[in-house]
């Protein structure tokens, strides 16, 4: 499929169509993936009074369950109401810690105990993924509060940072998990989408061959955040790579073959969600009652 598109087509599937989904091509029969936000719920494309969305507990909530099972049934209930909403991807679990008790978003979060925010994001990204929908953990990495979230620096030694911060995406990515979002911080003096987090761990000692997609907006860059294992820039059609990443290969600041890679997983995910022909049809696991599971 690869050897089928200009490099104009691959840098164009690797920016978002528009607020919600990335860009179909024609070309390899590749239809428009839409990720949805989370991690509580499915939001959908949009956003309407009159087409409701399963509304469950919060992540906290079902941190205080230590409960694995109910962490798997509230991934599937997920997973079938993306099915219904006509959406591929969930954005969540949000895997963050409890870190500050300020923290605007940590409802989103499980808490604060990284092993148990771990077991139970295992749990949830394959029940999300048991319907053929991809279950993307974030905000990788270390994005525990709201202050200054978008600019801070957290400096983190480095056993600090595998023990408590990266071990529940460890955990996430070793339970399957087919993409994980970047960050807006930086870690140690570089910006979550250009950092060399993405490669190693994530990458390397993981083995995570799924999507790394930027939190909205946080590629800001063309070229370090591209020389990064960053896949997906979001949201679309706009951003910081289109011409300008097109340029930087054509002058040879960017290898090309750093584009193809980008493509190769943009592409294994689009087969993982059915969004390619002759992908295999998603498996139909047994659709849970969300009103009574989230009762």
């Amino acid at each position: 499929m690869l050897e089928r598109l200009s490099l104009e087509q691959k840098v164009r599937l690797l920016t978002g169509a528009d607020f919600w989904s990335t860009h179909p091509e024609p070309a390899i029969g590749l239809r428009r993936m839409v990720l949805s936000d989370g991690p509580a719920g499915v939001r959908g494309e949009t956003f309407d009074e009159r087409d409701p969305s399963l509304s469950l507990p919060s992540g906290t909530a079902l941190g205080a369950t230590w409960d694995r099972d109910l962490a798997r049934r509230y991934g599937a209930a997920l997973g079938a109401e993306a099915r219904r909403q006509h959406a591929d991807v969930v954005l969540g679990p949000t895997i963050n810690l409890h870190r500050a008790p300020s923290g605007g978003r940590h409802f989103e979060c499980l808490a604060e105990d990284p092993l148990l925010t771990g077991e139970l994001a295992a749990a949830y990204v394959a029940g999300v993924q048991a319907h053929g929908v991809g279950a993307t953990p974030k905000h990788f990495v270390a994005n525990d509060a709201e202050t200054d979230r978008f600019t801070v620096d957290n400096r983190i030694d480095e056993r600090t940072l595998r023990e408590v911060y990266l071990a529940p995406f460890e955990a996430a990515i070793g339970a399957g998990a087919w993409l994980v979002m970047s960050a807006y911080n930086a870690v140690n003096g570089a910006t979550m989408s250009e950092n060399p987090l993405l490669r190693s761990p994530l990458g390397d000692e993981w083995g995570f061959d799924g999507v790394v997609v930027s939190d909205w907006t946080a590629v800001r860059s063309t070229e370090a955040s591209a020389l990064a294992a960053q896949d997906l820039a979001m949201p679309g059609p706009d951003g910081p790579w289109g011409a300008a990443l097109v340029a930087a290969v054509r002058a040879g600041r960017v290898p090309e073959k750093v584009v193809d890679e980008k493509v190769e997983r943009l592409l294994r995910l689009a087969r993982r969600v059915g969004a390619l022909p002759g992908a295999p049809a998603a498996p139909a696991p047994p659709v849970e009652d969300g009103p009574a599971l989230a009762r």
